[in-house]
């Protein structure tokens, strides 16, 4: 199971820390990734990070601004997400994948929404 939270209205280049805690696996096995999905839009990748942490990949549109970690003692993922743009306003979700880019488990999303 995972679980996002941190989701926020907030001002243009405002931040925002989101978290997923994950429950009911060996965490530590899989490839994370954080996705949005904007109102009529399709849902996009946003950052993924390997098992240890040790690689990590972003979208075009949030690198330099965002940056995913992780703790795998806390079975948390975040993303921090700074210098927010109103363009970034959607429902954020993690998600778990034992081979990338078969995300196979999903959390039920937070909203974030950015005022320009």
């Amino acid at each position: 199971q995972l679980v996002e939270s941190g989701g926020g209205s907030v001002q243009a280049r405002d931040s925002l820390r989101l978290s997923c805690a994950a429950s009911g696996g060996t965490f530590s096995s899989y490839s994370m990734g954080w996705f949005r999905q904007a109102p009529g839009k399709e849902r996009e990748f946003v950052a993924g990070i390997s098992w240890s942490g040790g690689s990590t990949y972003y979208a075009d549109a949030v690198k330099g601004r965002f940056t995913i970690s992780r703790d795998n003692g806390k079975n948390t993922v975040y993303l921090q997400m700074n210098n927010l743009k109103a363009e970034d306003t959607a429902i954020y979700f993690c998600a778990a994948a034992r081979k990338v880019p078969q995300y196979a488990y999903w959390g039920q999303g937070t909203q974030v929404t950015v005022s320009s």
